[in-house]
Parts: structure tokens; sequence; C-alpha cells
């Protein structure tokens, strides 16, 4: 499923912003945070090309998006992260439409968990694996390139403070977060080395948040504190604020949202 924009065209980045113009491809695009970041990239001058596995909620998302900031340009399309293929495709197919690949924020995902360590089910860490660990693996494999190529590229991948102190009934959920973390640090140190003396072309960054919390979350629960939570507005502003500096010095870096545990 395609949402077409009226008539996007590929501007180099250079204007008011350092998104304008540039091309940030957003996976997970469907829910509260993908929502909140394709509204904060349309502002910031951005081609957004947004993605999910529910094509309803996605044209729901884009078209928020570009109602919201007239002139936006925002696509969507159904794309399956978990077939390497259909995700390097997706890639692929963006980077010669737009001509360009300025950013994947990688934003899939889940939970899952017990009351007691000895009562967690197996299934699900493997429902937890394919949410968060695989179609990590899939979109740092398949936009590697093509951020690379770009010149200031990134990849951003939302972790959770639990990765780092985890607890009894969140073993599966940790544990998969910490894994999505290690691969995309990995990443990070790919761009590095292949960014030679020069540094890198390309950064891969993890922020780390405790949970999200946003409007419909509050209004359920009136009373609750959501203590240490990130609202979903200032995550998309985090993201954005990435390009504000050098791939140098965000790239293999953990950003803290949240105070550390």
């Amino acid at each position: 499923m395609t949402t077409p924009t009226s008539s996007p065209t590929p501007n180099e980045p250079g204007g008011g912003t350092p998104l304008d113009g540039a091309v940030v491809a957003v996976a997970g695009a469907a829910g509260p945070a993908g929502r909140a970041t394709l509204l904060r990239l349309a502002e910031a001058g951005a081609t957004v090309v947004a993605s999910d596995s529910d094509p309803a909620r996605l044209a729901e998302a884009v078209d928020a998006a570009r109602y919201a900031h007239g002139g936006a340009r925002v696509t969507g399309e159904t794309v399956d992260l978990l077939d390497l293929d259909a995700t390097r495709a997706w890639a692929d197919r963006t980077e010669k439409e737009f001509g360009r690949v300025d950013g994947l924020v990688h934003l899939v995902g889940g939970w899952r968990g017990s009351k007691t360590f000895a009562d967690a089910p197996l299934a699900d860490w493997d429902t937890l694996h394919d949410l968060l660990i695989r179609t990590a693996q899939h979109t740092s494999l398949a936009f590697h390139d093509a951020l690379r190529r770009t010149g200031n590229g990134r990849y951003v991948m939302i972790s959770a403070a639990g990765a780092s102190q985890p607890t009894a009934g969140n073993a599966a959920y940790a544990a998969a977060k910490a894994a999505a973390e290690a691969w995309t640090l990995a990443l990070g140190d790919s761009f590095r080395k292949l960014g030679g003396e020069s540094g890198p072309a390309a950064a891969a960054v993890i922020l780390v948040v405790k949970a999200l919390v946003h409007d419909a979350m509050r209004a359920e629960r009136p009373n609750a504190k959501f203590a240490g939570f990130t609202d979903v507005t200032e995550l998309a502003e985090a993201i954005t604020g990435l390009w504000d500096r050098p791939a140098r010095e965000v790239n293999g870096t953990r950003q803290w949202l949240t105070p550390k545990p």
C-alpha cells in the first residue's frame, strides 16, 4: 500500500534546518510514537517514508502528518520487515525514488512479560525476537549502504532502560532489547571503520527510555504519574535533533531520555 503525496521531489539538505530536503524512513510508523515522529520530521522539512504492518493505521498516520503540515511530503507503504528481501526492496525503492536516504528510524515495538521468572513462557521470546531483533537486523542491513552514501545518515533504535537492569518478570523483553542494542552498536562500529580517518559518514544511535506515554494513556489513567516515562512528542524531538550534531559525535552512543537506573 502506498499513500502518495503531491509531487514528492527530492531536494538536497541544507535549507533552514538540517532536515530540510532530507529523506527519512520510519519503520513501525502507525503507533503513537510513529505518529509523533512523522509529524515532527515533516515539520522539520524532511520527506518521510513510513512503513507499518497495519495498512489502515498507517494510512491514518500518514494522512495526519500530511494534513498537520500542509505540503509535507509523507508517504506510506506496508512492508514485511521480517522478510529481508522485502526490506531491501523497500530501501532500494526509497533511494531510487527520492535520490537519497538520510535516516531510518526503527520504532517497531512490542512487549511481553510474566509475573515471575519461573513462569516466563519461552513463546514470548520467539515473539520479541521477531519484533525487536529481527526487524532491527533487516532494516539495518537493508539501509546500511544508503545511509553511508548520503554522507550524514542516521540509524535510530529505541531501547528501554530495562535492557541495562532486567527484572525477573521482564527477562524476554530485556534480553531482546539488549540484543537489539548490541546489533545497533555493531552497525555503528561498521560506520566508524568504513569512515576511516575522515570519520563515519553515518551514525547508529540508541535512544533509551523507561517507557513511552501519550495523551490517550493519560486520558485513560488521569491519576497516574507515569514517573520517568518519555512523552512520544519528546521522543520525536530527540530523534529529529540527532541530525543537529555531527555523525562522529553521536555514532555508537546510547542517549538516555530517562534517568539511568
